[in-house]
């Protein structure tokens, strides 16, 4: 038995929304100390770990740990109906999961089945990686769309003083190259340079859901899926997806 509740219900729906964006279904763990998923797309190209500690919540009553099986798709379909100045109360009855949206001098419901997800993501990729990135996340939205111009895929470069991305396709080629003083990057480290080159479409999906003025951590090794990770509010979001590799 649990009840959750969230001041700010757009702050849930933002955060289903970085959830979504790759996967239709996951499993929540609901524990004492907050809740977590890690899920795997359909085409097991990527993946993402989700954790938001209990503090994010106004309430948070959970009586024994919980595994909650839900259609990612339908809850992000109400949850778009959120609106302003709305708190959001969940809890778990009769093997569904009620949302109660409480807005001023109004209340809503909806329940949404319980389901049985096929198979569930314990562990993280182990990699080693050998450059990490911190970026702007507006910039790195910019030089993704850029890159969609040209190709379906992007190669991202760190070396010890740069951050580089280039793309090319049939129609052309792109270039971009940004100095580690520059306004947009905050810290690049690298022990060693590291190339790789990824989706463009799922990096699209990864990136979109990065507030506004926030940083997005990018870990490298050559040839290696990479690590993606920001934060929305007390939530943290980390993404790995595998690198392309031409045949």
């Amino acid at each position: 038995m649990f009840e959750l509740k969230i001041d700010n219900a757009k702050y849930w729906r933002d955060c289903v929304e970085s959830i979504v964006s790759l996967v239709d279904e996951g499993l929540f763990n609901i524990t004492k100390e907050g809740i977590s998923l890690k899920a795997m797309d359909p085409s097991s190209i990527s993946m993402i770990s989700f954790s938001m500690p209990s503090k994010a919540f106004s309430k948070y009553s959970v009586e024994k740990q919980a595994g909650v099986g839900l259609s990612l798709e339908n809850l992000s379909r109400i949850l778009s109906r959120t609106r302003d100045n709305e708190s959001l109360v969940m809890r778990d009855v009769d093997n569904k999961i009620l949302l109660e949206f409480i807005g001023p001098g109004s209340r809503r419901r909806y329940r949404l089945q319980m389901i049985d997800v096929k198979k569930s993501i314990e562990k993280e990729p182990s990699v080693e990686f050998d450059a990490h990135v911190e970026i702007i996340g507006e910039p790195l939205k910019d030089m993704i769309k850029d890159a969609s111009l040209i190709s379906s895929y992007i190669a991202f470069k760190a070396s010890k003083d740069q951050f580089a991305i280039s793309a090319r396709g049939d129609s052309g080629e792109l270039e971009e190259l940004h100095e580690k003083e520059g306004s947009l990057i905050k810290k690049v480290e690298a022990q060693k340079n590291a190339d790789a080159t990824f989706n463009l479409e799922f990096l699209e999906n990864m990136v979109k859901s990065c507030p506004i003025g926030s940083h997005i951590n990018i870990d490298l090794k050559s040839n290696e899926p990479m690590k993606l990770s920001y934060k929305i509010g007390d939530a943290d979001l980390v993404y790995y997806l595998a690198p392309y590799m031409e045949e």
